[in-house]
C-alpha cells in the first residue's frame, strides 16, 4: 500500500512571531523556518507503518515556495521515499490545498493519506477534512491511535471527555494529533541518501487547480499583553471583580 504525507513549511515552533509594521500580515523575514509539528507526526506515523510491513511507499508533497523542497527532504531524510514540490510563491488557501492533494491522489492511487489535523501558522484545521469531502472518501480526525486490519483502519480520535475508536474502510484520510507519536530525528547517514531520493517539481496549474485566494485578510494584530493578577481579602470581593470587571459571571 502506498501512504500520501503532505507535509507544509511553517515559522519553526520556537521561534516568536512578529507582525509586520502596517497589520498586512506576519513578518518572514530573516526566520527560521521548519516542518509543521503535526505534520512530523504525520510522516513518523506512516515510516512506522513501513516498518511494519503493512506499507509499501511513502510519498512525501509540499505546496509552497522552492524553500519547501527543504521540508521535503527532512521527510525523506525521516524515511519516505520520494517527494512532490507543488511550486507556487502566492499563498494557497486550504481548499486550494486540497484540490491540489485531490489531482495528486488520483495520479498517485494511495491507499491512505496521513496528513497533520492543522498547521501552527493558520491553525486552520480544515485541509484535511475538505479533501475527505473533494474524494469522497472516510475519514479520521485528531487520531491518538492507528490500527490497520486487512482494508479496514481502526482509528482512536481525541474527543471533548475522553477517546472515540473509528473503523474507517480503506481508501482513508487520517489527520494527526500530538499523542499519536514521537517523531524521529533524522540522522546524518539518512539526511545525506534523501539528497539523491526523487523529488518532482510541478506547478498548480499542471492539476488545473485555481489557487486564487476567496478569503481577505483585513487586519493581523498581536495578542495583548497579558495584565499583571491582584489578590482579593475575600471570596465576596473574588465574586465582585468576576462580576463586575471580568464580567464572566
Amino acid at each position: 500500500m502506498k501512504i500520501l504525507v503532505p507535509v507544509k513549511r511553517v515559522i519553526d515552533y520556537n521561534v516568536k512571531v512578529r507582525v509586520k509594521a502596517d497589520g498586512s500580515g506576519v513578518d518572514l523575514a530573516n526566520v527560521k523556518m521548519s516542518m509543521n509539528p503535526f505534520d512530523e507526526i504525520s510522516v513518523e506515523e506512516a515510516i512506522r507503518l513501513k516498518e511494519a510491513g503493512t506499507v509499501t511507499e511513502i510519498v512525501a508533497v509540499s505546496i509552497g515556495p522552492q524553500q519547501a523542497q527543504e521540508t521535503i527532504r527532512t521527510a525523506l531524510a525521516m524515511g519516505a521515499d520520494r517527494g512532490i514540490l507543488v511550486k507556487t510563491d502566492d499563498l494557497v488557501e486550504p481548499l486550494a490545498v486540497a484540490k491540489i492533494l485531490k489531482a495528486i491522489v488520483d495520479e498517485e492511487q494511495p491507499g491512505l493519506v496521513i496528513v497533520g489535523k492543522q498547521a501552527i501558522d493558520d491553525d486552520s484545521n480544515q485541509t484535511g477534512q475538505m479533501l475527505a469531502a473533494l474524494l469522497g472518501w472516510s475519514q479520521g480526525t485528531f487520531a491518538s491511535r492507528i490500527a490497520i486490519d486487512g482494508e479496514t483502519i481502526n482509528v482512536t480520535r481525541e474527543v471533548d471527555g475522553g477517546l472515540q475508536t473509528v473503523a474507517l474502510k480503506m481508501p482513508a484520510i487520517v489527520t494527526t494529533d500530538l499523542r499519536l507519536n514521537e517523531p524521529r530525528y533524522a540522522s546524518l547517514p539518512n539526511i545525506m541518501k534523501a539528497k539523491k531520493k526523487p523529488l518532482d517539481t510541478k506547478a498548480p496549474e499542471d492539476y488545473g487547480v485555481d489557487i486564487a485566494p476567496r478569503l481577505k485578510v483585513l487586519e493581523t494584530v498581536e495578542p495583548p499583553a497579558r495584565q499583571a493578577g491582584v489578590k482579593v481579602d475575600s471570596v465576596a470581593e473574588l465574586v465582585d471583580k468576576l462580576k463586575n470587571e471580568a464580567g464572566v459571571l
